[in-house]
């Protein structure tokens, strides 16, 4: 294989293809060139790139090129390097023999596209984690505490502690012992009904006739009756 032929023939491919974003860096002894590759919504404000760095050896495409990966964007601590690295190795190895940069770049794109579909579904079920989470607090809060009949006892029994209620009902039970006679009257109808229970059992009064004057021996004359006059005195002798 004439190994010059084939690795010229390819950058000039290439260069075609890629044509404004390849960037040939040396000629001797070998090419090397860089290729940017980036996932679909980059170019939106969102996703991730790189640069794809290839150097041929003597006897590429029989051997791998070196491959390196420079200039990324957006892989911070969620995407390693590494891994695309040996993802465009493994794909090199499948393809020795025959000129393999084109599909190398095309892997190293969908690459990048997979993984940023990846972690954009991992941001959004963490988004999603995190509003369920908020929402199950917010539905427990207002849940609160399930009531049982010793919550509700004790619940009632330390309000009506807060309300005074007890402090209350002691000082009436207090000053209901203290009520006057017609207080107590006005408050028990039952004082009422014994006075007149007592006239409906028939009960006479009984008067003691020894406490009066016998009639008889009062002198009331009916002389004195016909001649009292009302507003005069009691002598004639004007």
């Amino acid at each position: 294989m004439d190994y010059n032929y084939e690795q010229s023939s390819e950058v000039e491919a290439l260069d075609s293809i890629y044509y404004g974003d390849m960037q040939i860096i040396e000629t001797e002894p070998f090419h090397k060139f860089s290729i940017p590759i980036k996932s679909e919504t980059f170019d939106e404000g969102e996703g991730l790139s790189c640069q794809l760095v290839f150097t041929y050896t003597s006897k590429y495409p029989d051997e791998l090129p070196i491959v390196e990966i420079e200039n990324e964007e957006n892989f911070d601590n969620v995407v390693d390097k590494n891994e695309l690295l040996t993802h465009l190795i493994e794909q090199g190895k499948e393809n020795l023999g025959m000129v393999m940069v084109f599909t190398l770049v095309s892997a190293g794109q969908e690459w990048l596209n997979e993984k940023w579909d990846s972690i954009k579904k991992d941001r959004e079920e963490k988004i999603l984690a995190k509003l369920k989470a908020d929402e199950e607090a917010e539905l427990k809060r207002f849940e609160g505490t399930r009531v049982t009949v010793e919550s509700f006892l004790a619940w009632r029994k330390q309000f009506e502690i807060d309300m005074g209620i007890p402090a209350k009902r002691e000082r009436e039970s207090k000053d209901k012992n203290k009520l006057t006679g017609k207080e107590l009257f006005l408050r028990d109808t039952t004082l009422n009904e014994s006075d007149l229970k007592f006239l409906d059992d028939g009960d006479a009064v009984k008067v003691d006739e020894s406490l009066f004057q016998d009639l008889d021996d009062l002198e009331i004359s009916d002389d004195d009756d016909e001649d009292y006059v009302p507003g005069q005195s009691g002598s004639d002798s004007d």
